[in-house]
């Protein structure tokens, strides 16, 4: 529900009709209209288009944090575009953790190994 409570307000803020909003997003007003009153909830790639729209995460969006502007720069970005998590060097300089504790580095590389085994499943 936190959703479209959030588009709207963010809508609002900028002193956007819904026409408007839906004309840059590329979507009808109807759609932006049932995203807003949480009738409908937006795909990944729509939620993708508000973000970036509205220069906030997605996890702001979804309510999963209240910091609106963690996004990344577009230099990180690309940076994190080129990043090989399995490069010896990186893991080195890097402290992966889970549950607060640091992943050694045979752990990081069958993490890494893990999701790539589900990607080629998809």
């Amino acid at each position: 529900m936190i959703t479209g409570r959030r588009i709207a307000q963010l809508r609002e803020a900028q002193g956007w009709t819904q026409e408007q909003t839906a004309t840059l997003l590329g979507i009808s007003r109807a759609a932006l209209s049932h995203y807003e009153k949480n009738r409908r909830e937006p795909d990944m790639e729509t939620l993708s288009k508000f973000a970036d729209l509205f220069k906030v995460s997605i996890d702001y969006l979804v309510g999963r944090t209240e910091i609106a502007d963690m996004i990344l720069s577009e230099d990180t970005r690309s940076f994190v575009d080129r990043l090989e998590l399995s490069d010896e060097e990186i893991l080195e300089k890097f402290d992966l953790t889970i549950d607060g504790r640091k992943l050694t580095p045979e752990e990081s590389r069958r993490f890494i190994a893990f999701v790539r085994a589900e990607r080629n499943m998809k």
